[in-house]
């Protein structure tokens, strides 16, 4: 996967963003690869860049006042700067800055801006000044190198490296560890700073250039997700990156269970209520918010939830079929972006996928939602199922968030698979046919206590 596939900056919604891009470890060729990716786009500072620097552009123009934008082209890597001074551009004004936000919207092509200055080392810790993110910048990413790990807090491998360590409490001169790199990612004053109130933040761990380092990057990722809306790590030298963003479970345990005749959702299974065993499943696996849907014999339903860390979410028109459900679950987590802290913490509104689970499964284990979430951030696949025995799909399904509002469409009693004829769905495979039963009348709910005493 590519960096703007992972960053999701190659989709028509994110053709004229501001991006800033800031931190350390490998920024400028982050900058330059991704302007190459996004075919056309401005590339600008409001720091110094190397001279070096400038012929990964496909036109490059020094702006010292507006007359010199007069004739900026609208096609490919647009490389706009001040004078060059000491083998460095100098940063463009604000006057410069503001008419290149507006031919970026004018052109509908994207504004990237390198917003801080590293030095050339893996990590670094901004200044009293620094950075200098624009106010109308819409992404923000703060890079850190991997490549730092297992080397000493000096100024050697971490611009201002004193202040590194005030940020993140370690020493100079000890073991530069994953958990300072968090440390000072999500400090206020560190990773975190300056960022505009309204712009999506994003973390990207470059430098993961060995299957240790890309490891300790995926290992880093959810403490990073407290703070950002994704985390993407991986390797400009290699162009491999993998995007971990928060993956919802929507839980439907709304429905009447007419066919079986009593409430699926409160049915026993080792000694616990079907919706509790698939709720702290789903929790176990990582998936964050957990949202449970309900509308039948809401009371008791809610009853058997009441001290886990989940969001209810009550469905009025249950009755009208399972469509109705997976369009509450997914206006939840598609609502206008809040942070919520605590137990709970995520990104409401940008929660990258949702798998579905349902309420007749209690069977379902963590390690295959831990597989589809794996699988999804290695590739951002739209929908993606397991594949038992090579040639059944089963539950449950990963719907990545470009299918949302397909699936705010859906109306009746139908489920996500009706759209699946306008996506590529992607499998993974799987070894156990367990997946495939669901209790749909009494005779499945003897099999699946039978199952348990084997």
């Amino acid at each position: 996967m590519n960096i703007a596939h992972a960053l999701r900056l190659d989709s028509p919604c994110a053709s004229n963003q501001t991006i800033s891009l800031v931190g350390a470890g490998g920024k400028s060729t982050v900058l330059f690869q991704l302007a190459r990716q996004l075919q056309s786009s401005i590339v600008t500072a409001t720091s110094h860049l190397g001279v070096w620097q400038i012929p990964f552009a496909d036109h490059h123009i020094i702006a010292n006042d507006l007359t010199d934008l007069q004739n900026m082209p609208r096609e490919g890597v647009i490389l706009v700067t001040g004078e060059i001074e000491n083998n460095r551009t100098k940063p463009v004004s604000d006057i410069i800055l503001g008419r290149l936000r507006e031919n970026s919207k004018e052109n509908n092509i994207p504004l990237l801006i390198e917003a801080d200055g590293s030095r050339q080392k893996p990590l670094k810790a901004p200044a009293a000044h620094e950075p200098p993110i624009p106010e109308f910048t819409e992404t923000v990413i703060v890079l850190a190198g991997l490549a730092s790990i297992d080397k000493p807090l000096t100024e050697e491998y971490v611009h201002r490296a004193e202040i590194f360590s005030q940020l993140s409490g370690l020493q100079i001169g000890k073991t530069i560890t994953p958990q300072a790199i968090i440390s000072m990612l999500t400090h206020p004053l560190g990773g975190l700073k300056n960022i505009p109130t309204t712009a999506r933040r994003m973390a990207l761990l470059n430098q993961a250039d060995t299957p240790k380092l890309d490891s300790l990057g995926g290992g880093m990722a959810p403490q990073l997700l407290d703070q950002f809306q994704s985390v993407i790590v991986g390797s400009c030298k290699q162009k491999i990156f993998h995007a971990f963003e928060h993956s919802a479970a929507i839980l439907l345990a709304a429905g009447e269970a007419a066919r079986f005749g009593s409430p699926k959702q409160l049915l026993d299974w080792k000694g616990k209520p079907f919706v509790r065993h698939i709720a702290e499943t789903a929790l176990q696996s990582g998936l964050r918010p957990v949202v449970v849907v309900t509308g039948f014999h809401t009371a008791e339903v809610e009853s058997c939830l009441k001290d886990l860390p989940v969001h209810i979410v009550r469905n009025p028109e249950y009755q009208q079929g399972q469509s109705t459900s997976i369009k509450a679950g997914i206006h939840f987590i598609s609502a206008s972006p809040k942070y919520d802290g605590g137990l709970n913490s995520f990104w409401k509104g940008q929660v990258g996928a949702a798998i579905f689970l349902l309420a007749d499964q209690p069977q379902i284990p963590a390690e295959v939602i831990r597989a589809l979430t794996e699988s999804h951030a290695r590739e951002l696949q739209s929908i993606l199922a397991p594949l038992v025995l090579e040639e059944r799909r089963a539950n449950p399904v990963l719907f990545d968030r470009v299918t949302f509002p397909d699936l705010l469409q859906l109306t009746g009693d139908i489920g996500g698979r009706a759209i699946f004829p306008k996506y590529k769905v992607e499998y993974i495979p799987w070894h156990d046919d367990i997946l495939l039963l669901d209790v749909d009348n009494p005779e499945d709910y003897q099999r699946l206590v039978d199952i348990e005493k084997l």
